[in-house]
């Protein structure tokens, strides 16, 4: 999919219709190595190593703010090289990693403000304050969604979130006041993408174009009309409008099985672990897949509005790719563990 979503944006950009493929090609085979080899490796070390993690990932947030490079508006890349990284995957992995140890640490006291509630809300505050200087709202949106579902299965109570909730709700009126025009601009593309379209709507309007023309059988692979420079991002954001394309409803729906089958699969590796760190660290890995995967499906169908958030596994990005199979090694090594423990 990668492949058939790029090459005209590759022939357009760099006179070579493999320019992606290849490239993602390189991390796919880096990423399956790397996850092979994690699998391996004790998962309790990153327990031992929680703090060093946590603070790695705070390190390279308040980096990518003064060498982090510049696209769209936005500073969350950060260049090595031969490739660029956005921190925040990192951060994502160093969160679950913090709130798994966390719920370990405190599970017979989550019902308490003090230890269920108050060292998570500062561990998220502090990453939110940092994400949002770059700024990546969808990313801020993702990891306090994956930080609520650790809690609340580690044993939070239901009315600390309903605070939560609350604080949450003036902040978005806070956030309305102060940037008024702005969110009810958000809000009108939105709710009507083909009218004025603008840049903020063209690529939520050749979406639905892409989804729309695909049917239920679609147009067949490769045969996608909106990614010859129509629709941007094909190969990223809104791959998934391309598999609707030329999949149809029938490929979406294959699609999105995949995700429920890999989050029931994940969900239960996570229930046969051998110990209660195992178990709150394979439900953040998971949930975060799956809670990726709905808001880019979501995104891309224009049910909520246009945030920019990748596919897990699909999507165009060789270190987001690699950090994705390295985490799934992770999930391979604790189910390795509960099985060898059962037998």
């Amino acid at each position: 999919m990668v492949f058939s979503a790029s090459y005209a944006y590759a022939v357009y950009k760099f006179d070579n219709s493999l320019y992606y493929v290849l490239r993602q090609g390189i991390f796919v085979i880096m990423g399956v190595i790397s996850m092979y080899g994690i699998s391996f490796i004790d998962y309790h070390v990153y327990r031992r190593y929680v703090f060093p993690i946590f603070l790695i990932g705070i390190a390279l947030l308040i980096a990518v703010l003064f060498i982090g490079e510049r696209l769209n508006g936005a500073k969350r890349w950060i260049n090595i090289g031969f490739t660029t990284f956005q921190p925040s995957e990192i951060m994502k992995f160093a969160l679950i990693v913090m709130f798994a140890h966390l719920s370990t640490l405190n599970y017979k006291r989550m019902g308490t403000f003090t230890y269920g509630v108050l060292p998570y809300a500062i561990c998220l505050m502090t990453v939110a304050a940092l994400m949002m200087q770059q700024p990546h709202l969808s990313g801020t949106i993702l990891m306090f969604l994956i930080g609520f579902v650790m809690m609340f299965i580690a044993g939070t109570k239901f009315r600390y979130f309903a605070i939560l909730g609350g604080a949450g709700g003036l902040a978005a009126v806070a956030l309305i006041l102060f940037k008024g025009k702005y969110m009810a601009s958000r809000i009108t593309n939105w709710l009507h993408p083909f009218e004025n379209l603008s840049d903020e709507n063209w690529q939520t309007a050749q979406s639905l174009i892409a989804i729309g023309s695909g049917g239920i059988m679609g147009r067949g692979i490769g045969n996608s009309h909106q990614k010859f420079l129509y629709l941007p991002e094909p190969y990223n954001d809104f791959i998934f409008a391309i598999v609707c394309e030329e999949l149809g409803l029938v490929g979406a729906l294959l699609v999105i099985v995949l995700f429920v089958l890999f989050t029931f699969r994940g969900f239960s590796i996570a229930s046969k672990a051998p110990d209660k760190f195992g178990y709150m660290l394979g439900i953040g890995l998971v949930a975060q897949i799956c809670i990726q995967a709905i808001l880019n499906i979501a995104v891309v169908t224009n049910t909520i509005p246009n945030t920019g958030i990748s596919l897990p596994f699909f999507s165009y990005g060789g270190t987001a790719l690699m950090m994705q199979l390295g985490q799934m090694g992770i999930l391979l090594n604790i189910s390795r563990q509960a099985t060898m423990e059962k037998t």
